[in-house]
């Protein structure tokens, strides 16, 4: 069953249109690569800033906005890595460096959800101490994307 959802992929308009028009994948591929860079330009800081950094940029400014940065940027690149997925859906998923981002993927949303639905994101949000777990959950976090980056470029390499 996974074979033939691939390979319905492969057939709709969106792959074959990506694969008849370098422009169009380009566009697609740039706008990936700038999604990456939002969520990661956002996602850092953050984790850096949770895990003690820059102890005087007020958390509750921040926080809130580099949080919401790094959704935005999650959520395009989903989407054009999906765009970009479907052109060759069978080589990816065949992939292994695609399937370790993918699961880093899911391991780094579950990271983000989890701590968005802890107390003590809204501790530290409002003002308090930043909690342990939260400054390990930035840790996890910071090393998850970074890994993630690193597996998606190694993609094209393998």
């Amino acid at each position: 069953m996974a074979i033939e959802l691939l390979e319905w992929l492969a057939a709709t308009p969106l792959a074959a249109g990506l694969r008849r028009s370098a422009l169009l994948y380009m566009f697609v591929n740039a706008s990936h690569i700038l999604s990456i860079g939002l969520l990661l330009g956002a996602i850092l800081p953050l984790d850096l800033r949770l895990m003690g950094f820059f102890p005087l940029v007020p958390l509750s400014v921040v926080g809130p906005f580099l949080s919401r940065a790094a959704a935005v940027g999650l959520t395009a690149a989903i989407v054009t890595g999906f765009c970009l997925f479907s052109v060759r859906p069978m080589e990816y998923a065949a992939n292994p460096a695609f399937l370790v981002k993918i699961g880093l993927l899911a391991v780094g949303v579950a990271n983000a959800a989890i701590v968005h639905a802890r107390d003590s994101w809204r501790k530290a949000i409002a003002g308090v101490v930043v909690a342990a777990s939260l400054r390990i959950a930035a840790m996890v976090s910071a090393a998850v994307w970074i890994t993630a980056l690193i597996a998606g470029r190694w993609i094209g390499f393998i």
